[in-house]
């Protein structure tokens, strides 16, 4: 007996699988239905309602967020911003008057100090004082060279004496220079007090509005304090750091300067110490 004809090589079972076919047909999709739909097909739904609700979301229909610009964020720092502002100006203009004043052609114009070596080599120390009376010959050269001759003229031993009064008056004019560079220290430090002062003002009202709202402030109502605190310590640092530079850079040139005014003025007044 041959066992190994199957179901499918017998006439009779296929016609019975002709017959019945649509019963299955019937029974798969009734399982299908009751199995629930396809978990991949309705992945794919779900991705485009979230999708098609993303577009047309309040994000879609608003309109685009303003640009900040540099003048709304130096409104943003409030009065103490101001201040700092007009710190910022001072300096400005302090450090100008610095650049033009505070130089060698100056201070100490080798114009003037040759024609004074030249009198005073010759002996005309009476023209020399003349000299440097004139406003138009007026500088701090000039003025320690004065006060030199006037005390050779004025006292009796004054060829041992005037070295002293060099001396004097070349501390009144370094005094005097280092006098008006202080306002650039000054600004230097009080910039960035300013702008803690803002900072912590703009805590004290970010911390406010957390306290009005019993802990429910969203983002913009605490954007305003916050903003004032970053915003003026930023200009007070950056008010403070170029002012220092400039305030340390006008000191270390006034030391320099002073230095080669010395030797040259001990060079212009020389003669004097040899007549007696």
């Amino acid at each position: 007996m041959d066992c190994s004809v199957g179901l499918g090589s017998s006439p009779l079972a296929r016609t019975r699988w002709h017959s019945a076919w649509p019963i299955y047909l019937a029974m798969s999709l009734l399982l299908a239905g009751f199995a629930g739909p396809d978990p991949g097909a309705v992945a794919f739904a779900q991705d485009d309602e979230v999708l098609e609700d993303v577009a047309s979301g309040p994000a879609a229909s608003s309109p685009a967020a303003k640009t900040r610009t540099v003048l709304d964020t130096i409104i943003d720092g409030g009065v103490v911003g101001l201040f700092i502002i007009l710190l910022s100006v001072v300096s400005v203009g302090f450090i100008i008057e610095h650049f033009m004043t505070i130089r060698k052609t100056t201070l100490m114009p080798e114009a003037v100090a040759a024609d004074l070596e030249t009198l005073i080599a010759q002996g005309q120390v009476d023209q020399a004082v003349e000299y440097c009376h004139d406003p138009a010959n007026h500088s701090l050269f000039s003025t320690v060279v004065l006060a030199g001759l006037e005390r050779y003229k004025g006292s009796e031993f004054g060829f041992a004496e005037y070295k002293a009064a060099v001396e004097e008056a070349g501390e009144d004019q370094t005094g005097s220079l280092y006098r008006k560079t202080e306002i650039l220290g000054l600004i230097g430090s009080i910039a960035p007090m300013l702008g803690l002062t803002g900072t912590v003002l703009g805590m004290i009202k970010a911390f406010n509005t957390i306290a009005a709202t019993e802990g429910a402030a969203k983002p913009a109502e605490l954007a305003g304090g916050i903003g004032q605190a970053l915003v003026t310590t930023l200009m007070g640092l950056f008010v403070a750091i170029p002012t220092m530079i400039a305030f340390s850079y006008f000191r270390n040139k006034i030391d320099s300067i002073i230095a080669e005014a010395g030797k040259r003025v001990e060079q212009v007044l020389m003669p004097l110490g040899r007549r007696k």
